[in-house]
């Protein structure tokens, strides 16, 4: 019997398909890296290191000190998102992948093996300072550039889909970031401080290496290729992308903001959970349930978003977020603990999810292929550096009345209010083809 060959163009869609995939895996990994060592920061902010990085006294001033430790690492992400976003935009997106990965996974390492402030003194919060900048440089364009590479190799009609992939992989770090410190939330308070917070600094290093394994034998888009071989990318990608896509740039700095509710939840949440009595390995917990499930809710909202379209999807899901969390800081300021799972999940594997999910598709189909990678990064930043410094504003407007939890509800409301304005300004480009997103760029 004679075997039948399979036809050229059958043959192309399968090479495409498993091209797509492996984008799609390395940029689950890359973000399961970079909310791994994301999450393990906020949780020790939360609850370890203004106890061992500050001198003795005020509780309340030390928490602040340690949340601007955190915030600070927001201020090096625009500068990261300039630099990796230039290099992205010239050199390629795998070989700027690669370097982010591993100056993020070098970083949260080192972090777990500083002194203390009772043995270094004032060159433990320094050096802490230091690695938090070092993390904040490459987190500036990790999400961006995993987004775009996934975004322009997924197949026809399903960007949404394969680029969301980066986002399940942040629901996945958060979930081996809550699982590795649930051992040391469970450790007398003595040990914890001592030496047991470092070991979820040090279990980064297996993360990183999976996640280097898998990306290193990336290919580039071929989108990106074929300008590349034209001789057509520009000098100063920076500079061309707010020429020729200055409103797109608005667009997703505004939409950007949709990332507050996460960042809020999981750090100034927590701490303010603790204050009312809701033990740390309960609010652990908890956000491991919500991601466990937000690992499948993102993917299907990004599906719908490639079928219904982007804006409808990203405007429900933050609209969502805005109004539950209220609900949110309610039912934790009772210490219901039943329902700070229900509502907690609601929010992290349902409304947030929803803008999540789409906003890596979305965002990069905003922009041209020659100024994609720049666009993205630099624009997500805006609200991504406001977010880090959030939970600093909203313990600072707390206090220590654990009754005034509204500031805190209204500071993340705000923000969706934002997000939702950038979405309602901009294109919707779910069924624009790949060749044609963005504004020209000569």
């Amino acid at each position: 019997m004679t075997k039948l060959a399979t036809s050229p163009t059958v043959v192309e869609e399968e090479r495409k398909l498993k091209r797509a995939k492996k984008a799609a895996l390395a940029a689950f990994l890359g973000g399961a890296l970079e909310y791994y060592d994301f999450f393990i920061y906020a949780t020790a902010a939360s609850l370890i290191f203004s106890k061992i990085f500050f001198p003795p006294g005020d509780p309340t001033a030390a928490l602040l000190a340690s949340f601007a430790t955190f915030g600070v690492a927001y201020v090096a992400r625009p500068f990261g998102a300039v630099l990796f976003g230039h290099l992205g935009d010239k050199i390629g997106r795998k070989s700027t992948l690669v370097l982010t990965l591993v100056m993020m996974g070098a970083a949260t390492f080192l972090i777990g093996m500083l002194p203390d402030f009772s043995t270094a003194g004032y060159w433990a919060p320094a050096l802490l300072v230091l690695l938090r900048l070092m993390q904040g440089l490459s987190a500036g364009a990790e999400t961006a550039g995993a987004s775009a590479l996934t975004m322009e190799e997924a197949p026809t009609g399903r960007r949404g889909f394969f680029a969301s992939f980066a986002m399940s992989g942040i629901s996945f770090g958060i979930v081996l970031a809550s699982l590795a410190f649930l051992p040391v939330a469970a450790m007398s308070e003595a040990d914890r401080l001592a030496w047991g917070w470092r070991i979820p600094f040090w279990l980064s290093i297996f993360v990183l290496i999976v996640a280097f394994l898998v990306r290193r034998t990336l290919e580039e888009p071929e989108v990106f290729e074929e300008k590349h071989d034209h001789g057509e990318l520009v000098k100063l990608p920076f500079a061309k992308m707010f020429k020729t896509h200055p409103a797109q740039f608005f667009q997703v700095a505004l939409m950007s903001f949709q990332v507050v509710t996460n960042t809020f939840m999981q750090s100034f949440g927590l701490a303010y959970a603790v204050s009312v009595g809701v033990s740390a390995s309960t609010m652990l917990t908890v956000s491991i349930l919500g991601n466990v499930i937000a690992i499948v809710t993102q993917p299907l909202a990004a599906r719908l978003s490639d079928r219904f379209g982007r804006r409808i999807v990203f405007i429900t899901g933050v609209i969502g977020s805005g109004l539950m969390i209220f609900v949110y800081f309610s039912v934790i300021s009772t210490g219901n603990i039943p329902m700070i799972f229900v509502a907690s999940t609601l929010i992290t594997a349902g409304t947030y999810a929803a803008s999540n999910a789409v906003y890596p598709a979305w965002f990069s189909e905003l922009f041209n292929v020659k100024v994609r990678y720049s666009g993205m990064a630099i624009g997500l930043q805006i609200g991504i550096l406001c977010a880090g410094f959030t939970p600093l504003l909203g313990t600072a407007l707390v206090g220590g009345d654990k009754a005034n939890w509204g500031p805190a509800a209204w500071i993340v409301a705000a923000s969706s209010l934002l997000a939702v304005a950038g979405a309602a300004w901009a294109r919707e480009t779910s069924k624009t083809p790949l060749r044609e997103l963005g504004n020209p760029v000569n």
